[in-house]
């Protein structure tokens, strides 16, 4: 399978010296930390798609989070041509044949077969014909035959005072639509653990599991945080945590510009920390293990809570390997409910459990202003979609119970005694 890996890039000029020999001179530009790069099972890298990489780095145009996203898409793209022994220039005359078409095909399987998500298929294949933009644009694919269809498609929107306006942009006929799943969900389409297997999940992990990821997962299913707010949590951002003055038991920890700790779209806010958890974090800040961590990790991280045993930060990628590690032993050890888990699924979790308990005591109103500051999200109604997930649930509960309570009595009925 092919890797992706993370460098530190620095900048060289190349240059003749007097006696023409090649030289290469280090540019006074800023480095790129953890520039994504894809490298073939072979060892080789892919030149092509590490250097879109290198150039939506350098031009500071795109978010080095999205780069990494869409470079995990390539990666993904990059595992399928191994398997398949294709070359990514393979485009024949017949459309069927293509290597775009092929992809696209096994991405709707894997969607139809439950493996992957609508969403992840669609944003995939758009990653994918994002890189061959680029690269027929510096002709590096020379293709004789048409790679795919471009069509103008008008989008409809309304500017800062009201007016309506539209924008074109081209759409390829290798888009892949995003099928939503049938059914309510929550933030990216993930749905809520029960409390039963959060417990169990818990459990296992404290019990079989890196005392890092436990406590990673306990802080996701107790604050709300997304794991680029966990990963970047600090001893001394514990410290900052205040007691909230109106509910006994729960601090307050800021996160968000100014914290060093990091939230989606820069929001600033506070987590609510259970004080139980706090104290677990601190005492693990204070641990012979993390001391140990620390004393490898390079001064700039030195502050971090969570380390490697070689004292690197933990990043999105390397606490997703351990969840999908952690998932496949789960599930041997008899947790078959944790077969497709995933770390967002605790941010899922908390939400829905606070708003529950919010709604037995308070107005819907109140509810939704409180779970908005407590989750960070920049739109109210993103918080919505948790009301609207905890109505149909309710109403498919009771409607579950009606439907059993009619069945039972239909099974039960002695039809022979039915009157003529």
């Amino acid at each position: 399978m092919a890797r992706l890996e993370y460098i530190q890039y620095e900048f060289f000029d190349a240059s003749l010296n007097e006696r023409e020999e090649l030289v290469w001179a280090k540019q006074q530009r800023k480095s790129i930390d953890r520039l994504p790069q894809i490298f073939w099972d072979d060892g080789a890298g892919w030149s092509e798609a590490n250097l879109w990489a290198l150039d939506r780095a350098s031009s500071k145009e795109v978010d080095p989070q999205t780069s990494k996203r869409t470079m995990k898409h390539l990666k993904r793209y990059a595992d399928f041509l191994e398997s398949r022994s294709i070359d990514w220039k393979h485009f024949p005359a017949r459309r069927e044949e293509q290597v775009l078409r092929k992809f696209r095909k096994h991405l709707i399987d894997e969607v139809d077969n439950r493996r992957l998500a609508g969403s992840t298929a669609s944003n995939c294949m758009s990653a994918v014909i994002q890189f061959y933009r680029f690269a027929d644009l510096h002709d590096f694919i020379g293709a004789q035959h048409p790679m795919w269809t471009d069509r103008p498609v008008a989008i409809h929107y309304h500017d800062s005072v009201g007016f309506k306006r539209s924008m074109m942009r081209l759409a390829s006929d290798l888009g892949i639509s995003n099928r939503k799943r049938i059914g309510a969900t929550l933030e990216d389409g993930l749905l809520p653990l029960r409390a039963e297997h959060m417990h169990k999940l818990l459990a296992f992990t404290a019990e079989h599991e890196v005392r890092e990821l436990h406590l990673m997962l306990a802080t996701g299913f107790f604050t709300g945080a997304r794991i680029g707010t966990v990963t970047t949590l600090s001893v001394t951002s514990l410290q900052t945590a205040r007691e909230d003055p109106l509910t006994s038991g729960v601090y307050l920890l800021p996160v968000g510009p100014g914290t060093n700790v990091a939230t989606k779209f820069s929001v600033a806010g506070e987590l609510f920390v259970p004080e139980t958890l706090l104290t677990d974090l601190k005492a693990y800040s204070l641990s012979t293990r993390r001391l140990l961590r620390e004393a490898k990790a390079a001064p700039a991280d030195k502050d971090l809570l969570f380390l490697t045993r070689t004292g690197r930060p933990y990043y999105v990628e390397t606490v997703d390997r351990l969840v999908h590690a952690m998932r496949q032993r789960a599930v041997k050890a008899g947790l078959p409910f944790l077969e497709r888990f995933r770390f967002h699924q605790s941010r899922a979790t908390f939400g829905t459990w606070l708003l529950e308990i919010l709604l037995q005591y308070g107005a819907k109103t109140e509810a939704i202003r409180i779970v908005r500051d407590a989750m960070l999200h920049k739109s109210e109604q993103t918080t919505l979609g948790y009301i609207t997930f905890l109505e149909n649930t309710r109403a498919k509960g009771r409607a579950a119970a009606a439907f059993n309570q009619a069945f039972t009595g239909l099974r039960n009925r002695e039809w022979s005694r039915m009157d003529a």
